[in-house]
């Protein structure tokens, strides 16, 4: 399976005066694309929580290297690069659809807990979510 990619084209409001993203709006298209990579498996994360599986962020990275500007299609890469019993690490590559010039590269770390929030080996208590994430890790 390996990366997942989805497009997304930048809203007015996204931007500031100069008509480039504001840096906040990064973390939001990670998110994105981390939601529509589950959503492509056939999943929500409305079904993910349903079933007692949480998946609270734990740390979030962004690099900035070029601007994204309004009206701009972009492409929202993601992918697994660590998956541990109870937390996962996907990485993120936010691109011009067109031209595949990056502007942001970064990375999201997620534990696997119950509504609780006390941490869970996903592998024993949804192993086919577990082999998903195992399946998006890019060869």
């Amino acid at each position: 399976m390996g990366a997942f990619s989805s497009q997304y084209r930048v809203l007015y409001y996204e931007t500031d005066k100069m008509s480039i993203v504001h840096h906040s709006n990064y973390v939001r298209y990670m998110e994105t694309a981390r939601t529509e990579m589950i959503r492509d498996w056939g999943y929500s994360y409305d079904d993910i929580e349903k079933a007692g599986i949480w998946m609270p962020v734990l740390g979030v990275e962004v690099d900035f290297k070029t601007p994204a500007v309004y009206d701009e299609v972009l492409n929202l890469k993601c992918w697994t690069t660590k998956l541990k019993g109870a937390s996962v690490e996907i990485a993120y590559e936010i691109s011009n659809y067109e031209t595949g010039e990056v502007h942001v590269t970064g990375k999201s770390r997620h534990g696997f807990t119950t509504p609780e929030l006390k941490p869970i080996k996903l592998k024993k208590e949804a192993p086919e979510i577990y082999e998903l994430f195992k399946n998006a890790m890019e060869d």
